[in-house]
């Protein structure tokens, strides 16, 4: 089998999933940043490094110190928050600060949603996993669209290549929807295959973005508005969207991307260097508490029955692991339909992360066994949410502490 190393940024989209337990696993308010500091009890103490003023708390604070970080962050333990911190600017020309209810660019956490998606017409009976892609859209090769199939499409397995990472200049100069989609799908019937369907791993932005167009076509749709109207709107997400470029422009409530430019220096604004409007692999806006609700409504059985929240939850191909990393544990990873997975410390979490080098780094992970939800926003480049994104993990795991093996 071929297999294809990860890009450093792709690499960042591989982050973690678990079977599901019949039922809700939290009740999450929509004012989910309230209360933060709030009494915790239970058999299921909050170690104090996770709580306001531990270990967790002292890094973001230090991060965005030494401006390495800006956005939002939230965690929550059985539904209840543990902690939750703001940083940052979210338009530094208008002096308009980072708040709990920023909404903010996902970058690839948008695959969870596409997965979703394609899960919920798999549930209805008008897609197959195992069915071709010429099942639901021509205009393909024959090589493609009579090999590859919506399961490799979701496991990046298909072969197809990256047109979203190397045709940058192209997708930014598009100035209407209309147009975007259009042309978008152009791009990605013409991109080659890397290898054959099924036989190798690499992580493609082409796939999601053809899982898009196969939810329009199935639904009868654009893509946007299904999502919006099957999984924003019953999950309660009430402030996510796909905005385009000009509502990013101005609506003040949308957290402007900051980064270097490639020849180096201070951060700029890059909002108006983005592709016009998003697609099935990124470009999705939402906030935290949204974040927190969109959990609540997919374990809960509110966006897809319990068997097939199961089915698109669960790992289906293993990716290719990351260099270990002295003093930190093994991570396996895993690749499910629309999210990642990654067993830590014995530990499952399910999630996604996001993130470009034009100011987005984003992560979304919840852990069923024992109860938590972590997501951190952030409108600095990529990686800037990775040491506070790590260090949360291995609290949350208990990773480095004894854990008896478990018993069979």
């Amino acid at each position: 089998m071929t297999t294809l190393r990860p890009s450093r940024r792709s690499v960042l989209g591989l982050l973690g999933a678990v079977p599901l337990a019949t039922g809700g696993l939290l009740a999450v308010p929509a004012s989910a940043h309230a209360g933060a500091e709030s009494d915790h009890r239970g058999s299921d103490p909050v170690p104090a490094d996770l709580r306001p003023g531990g270990a967790l708390d002292q890094l973001i604070a230090q991060s965005a110190a030494t401006d390495r970080y800006s956005g939002t962050l939230l965690l929550l333990h059985n539904g209840r928050p543990v902690l939750s911190r703001t940083y940052g600017m979210a338009d530094k020309e208008q002096s308009i600060p980072n708040r709990p209810d920023t909404i903010f660019a996902l970058g690839s956490i948008t695959k969870i949603f596409t997965g979703i998606a394609i899960g919920q017409l798999v549930q209805q009976g008008k897609v197959a996993y195992h069915e071709k892609l010429s099942a639901y859209l021509t205009g393909f090769p024959a090589a493609i669209g009579d090999t590859v199939t919506v399961h490799q499409l979701l496991t990046h397995t298909s072969g197809l290549a990256d047109v979203a990472r190397d045709s940058g200049d192209v997708l930014r100069s598009w100035t209407s929807e209309a147009e975007v989609t259009r042309e978008l799908l152009k791009l990605v019937q013409a991109a080659p295959l890397l290898f054959p369907p099924g036989t190798g791993y690499t992580y493609s932005n082409n796939g999601y973005i053809t899982l898009a167009y196969i939810v329009a076509a199935v639904s009868g749709q654009s893509f946007y508005d299904y999502v919006r109207k099957h999984i924003f709107r019953p999950a309660g997400m009430i402030s996510s969207d796909f905005y385009n470029r000009d509502q990013w422009d101005t609506n003040r409530r949308i957290a402007h991307p900051y980064a270097p430019p490639p020849s180096g220096g201070a951060r700029v604004d890059n909002h108006l260097l983005d592709t016009y409007i998003g697609h099935g692999a990124s470009g999705a806006f939402s906030t935290t508490p949204d974040l927190t609700a969109f959990v609540t409504a997919l374990t809960g059985g509110k966006l897809l029955d319990t068997a097939y929240t199961w089915l698109a939850t669960t790992p289906k191909f293993p990716a290719p692991p990351l260099p270990p990393k002295p003093g930190l544990p093994a991570q396996s990873l895993f690749e499910c339909y629309g999210l990642s997975a990654v067993l830590v410390n014995d530990h499952w979490g399910l999630g996604h992360k996001g993130g470009t080098t034009m100011g987005i780094s984003t992560a979304l992970e919840w852990y069923p066994a024992n109860g938590y939800v972590y997501v951190n926003l952030c409108n600095y480049e990529a990686g800037s949410t990775t040491p506070i994104d790590t260090q949360a993990r291995l609290l949350i795991t208990g990773a480095g502490e004894h854990r008896p093996h478990p018993r069979h």
